[in-house]
């Protein structure tokens, strides 16, 4: 499927995109994303340099809150943001998650110090059907940490291998295997609404060792 092809989502329906720390360069495949798919756009924050939890929670609640159903798509940072969602309202708009090379918040920290002021690491099971994409090799999160943090948002995970953070240094420009992620993530939904008696992470798990995970 091309980057231009039709979203199985909706015409009602938005995909909201949420960088992390420092935004995401013209180049990083979630800004090519927001150039390449109709209905796409990038929730803009104030202060990219200096994430503060608060102030980048309610751009993205009003951004949901001027749309209707909405698709995420988040990276490192970007993914807890998403996450920060599971006590709120708004998330009864959500209609799924790709959340890709989430970052340890203890670890960003740590690397960058004083500049990420966002609470806690979220921990609670998200009430949207999401997919975490991830690397064995990312220096923001761990394998292990990986998996536990997959396993507590409640979402399906794909491993890429060794995919650094999956951003443009580990050599992830345009990623035509993201878009299939998603479209597969929203294909899953779709069965599971005609299914209700499965729990959407039931569906995710049955293709999700099977993604396409290149670069290119």
């Amino acid at each position: 499927m091309s980057p231009s092809a039709t979203p199985l989502c909706p015409l009602s329906s938005e995909t909201l995109i949420l960088p992390g720390l420092f935004g995401s360069a013209p180049e990083h495949w979630q800004r090519q994303w927001a150039r390449d798919r109709p209905a796409s756009r990038v929730v803009e924050q104030a202060d990219w340099d200096h994430p503060q939890r608060d102030a980048w929670l309610s751009r993205l609640e009003g951004a949901i809150a001027a749309a209707g159903e909405v698709w995420l798509v988040a990276h490192s940072l970007g993914c807890l943001l998403a996450a920060a969602l599971a006590e709120r309202p708004l998330a009864a708009k959500v209609s799924g998650a790709l959340l890709v090379a989430p970052c340890d918040l203890a670890v960003a920290e740590e690397r960058h110090p004083g500049a990420i002021d966002f609470g806690a690491m979220p921990a609670r099971a998200l009430p949207f059907p999401s997919l975490v994409v991830g690397s064995l090799d990312d220096p923001y999160m761990s394998a292990d940490r990986l998996q536990e943090t997959a396993d507590g948002w409640g979402s399906g995970l794909v491993v890429l291998g060794k995919a650094g953070h999956i951003n443009i240094d580990s050599g992830y420009g345009r990623w035509p295997g993201g878009y299939a992620l998603l479209d597969r993530l929203r294909g899953a939904q779709t069965q599971n609404q005609a299914r209700r008696h499965l729990p959407p992470r039931a569906n995710i798990a049955s293709w999700s060792a099977a993604a396409p995970l290149g670069r290119d």
